[in-house]
Formats: C-alpha cells, sequence, structure tokens
C-alpha cells in the first residue's frame, strides 16, 4: 500500500504540479521521479492496461512533449504514444540519425537496473513523430527503468529544455564553444599552427575542465591530439564499439553534413578506461579536415550508467 501511495502523491505533483513539464523546465532528477511514477502505475494497475495507458498520445503521461514508451527486453515495442505503427517490432536493429543503438543500449541500461542514457531523437509535433525527418532530430536526454524481469520503460527529454541558464548544460556549452573557437583559430591561423595547438597538451585547446579538441581527416585518419600523440596518423575509420557502431565515421559523416552532436560510445580515461555514452560536438573546417570535443554524461548527470562490456 505504501508503493501505491506513493505513486498517487508523485502521479499529482507531475500532473497538477507540472514539476516535470510545462511553463516551467524541469531538471534532469524530474525525468527519472516521473519514470518511477510510471513504473508504480504499472506494477498497480497491471502491465495490459499501462501499456493501454502509455500508448495513448493523449494519456495520463503522454502531454508538454513528455511521453511513456515500453519495450521487453527482446527490444520488442510495447507501447509509444507517437509510434504506433511500430508497436509489436522488434527495434533491435533501430539506430538514432547518426547510427547510435539506442533501444539496445536502453534495454542492457535497464536491464542491469536503469540508468540516464542520451540519444538523438525528433520532438513530437503536432502530426507526432517522424523518424525519417533526420533534420529535425535533437539531442536528448533519457531514463530507462525495469517494470520487472521481461519489461522496461523509457523517456526522454530534450536536453536544451531542462532547468539551465541558458539552454544546453554549462558542460556541453563550454564543450561546443571550443570547437567553434578551433574551428575559427583554423581559418584565421592556418591547418599548420591549428593541428600543433590542438596537439599540445598544455595549449589553448584543452580547457579547465580537461575537454580538449581532436581532429581528423574525413576519411578517419587522426591528424591532432593533444594526449594520443602516438595515434596521429592512424587511420580509425573502421573503429567500433561493443554495439557495432563505427564512431569515428559517424563523427566524420556529421562534420561533412555540416557539424552538430553525435552520441557515441568512448573509454573514460578518468575512471579506469570504463565505456561510457559520450555527445561529441564536430564541425568542419574546410574540405580537407574537421575537428570535434566531447562530454561524457555522467559529466551532465552526476552519475554513471553502466554500459555493456
Amino acid at each position: 500500500m505504501m508503493k501505491y501511495w506513493c505513486y498517487g502523491i508523485c502521479l499529482l505533483l507531475i500532473l497538477a504540479c507540472g514539476c516535470v513539464a510545462g511553463e516551467e523546465r524541469g531538471e534532469a532528477g524530474d525525468l527519472r521521479e516521473y519514470l518511477l511514477a510510471a513504473v508504480s502505475y504499472a506494477e498497480m494497475h497491471g502491465k495490459e492496461a499501462a501499456l493501454v495507458e502509455f500508448g495513448k498520445p493523449d494519456g495520463a503521461f503522454t502531454y508538454d512533449g513528455w511521453y511513456i514508451y515500453a519495450y521487453d527486453d527482446d527490444c520488442i515495442l510495447l507501447a509509444h504514444p507517437y509510434e504506433e505503427a511500430s508497436v509489436g517490432l522488434n527495434r533491435s536493429g533501430w539506430t538514432d540519425s547518426r547510427g547510435l543503438p539506442v533501444i539496445r543500449i536502453g534495454s542492457d541500461v535497464a536491464q542491469a537496473g536503469g540508468g540516464y542514457i542520451t540519444y538523438l531523437y525528433p520532438r513530437p509535433g503536432d502530426a507526432g513523430i517522424d523518424e525519417a525527418a533526420f533534420s529535425t532530430y535533437e539531442l536528448k536526454l533519457g531514463y530507462v527503468m525495469p517494470v520487472d524481469d521481461d519489461w522496461w520503460l523509457g523517456s526522454g527529454v530534450a536536453l536544451a529544455d531542462l532547468t539551465w541558464d541558458e539552454g544546453y548544460p554549462p558542460v556541453i556549452r563550454d564543450m561546443v564553444a571550443l570547437v567553434v573557437d578551433g574551428t575559427a583559430y583554423a581559418g584565421r591561423e592556418g591547418d599548420a599552427a591549428a593541428l600543433t595547438e590542438i596537439s599540445d597538451p598544455g595549449g589553448r585547446f584543452v580547457n579547465a575542465n580537461g575537454h580538449y579538441l581532436y581532429a581528423y581527416r574525413y576519411d578517419g585518419t587522426l591528424i591532432g591530439h593533444p594526449h594520443l600523440p602516438e595515434m596521429i596518423g592512424s587511420n580509425l575509420i573502421d573503429r567500433e564499439d561493443q554495439y557495432g557502431m563505427r564512431m569515428i565515421g559517424s563523427l566524420a559523416a556529421t562534420a561533412r553534413d555540416g557539424g552538430g552532436f553525435v552520441v557515441f560510445i568512448w573509454p573514460n580515461p578518468e575512471e579506469g578506461n570504463r565505456d561510457e555514452l559520450k555527445i561529441g560536438y564536430v564541425m568542419p573546417v574546410d574540405d580537407d579536415w574537421w575537428l570535434g570535443s566531447g562530454v561524457y554524461l555522467s559529466e551532465v548527470t552526476g552519475e554513471y550508467t553502466p554500459i555493456r562490456g
């Protein structure tokens, strides 16, 4: 009974007080509370009734761009208010607009107990969600949580919509500014000077947060990096993570398209080289090379999300 009482209080706060959506932008922790309320609803009302509720575009959990989706542990979609045509399909092969296997990662994180994830996905519009409209994809912060032994729930919100002073979290704004500065420096000072500065561990492109620039040719050849001098000149275009995503190829393609965010998995040297989700931002310098930087998801949330090894 205590669990159901907590669910009722939590849902009332969400729906009546607007603590996660509406005129006041929410905080990252509100996303977790929203999922906790959904899990409690499922436990109280049962799986069948919960899936019906989560699948309603006008349901209690669907409002102001917030919604719940549900999958089983085999990555079969069980409920989604904006993807009714995909319900019942195995989505294990689905990737975001830059190749991140979001559903498989979400399933693995949920089965490990739940946690934050990040990815690119379209914002719901008047006509719903068009997953084929890659130009509408935006950076999202997600949270996933198991309901029981064979299914799980998730949700996400645009990172720029959460409560920060100026859009994205400061750590991401600083990282993006580093990339913009590097691109401008290369245009002003020339390729040789820029690559020398990028590869200097004490240079202007390693900031106080420890973020740095890296530079590649579009074929995947590393040409500038402050911490991997031994790798400069190596071609990394075929490097894959444990899910098969070719992250350098995805970053290069994004830069060639004009730049933007890419989410990928990368070892964190500050944490024993454990694999973590990382938010990258890249920009083209010219037709020959591009540069980028990145922020680990744990720097945004303050929590480590275990990634399958």
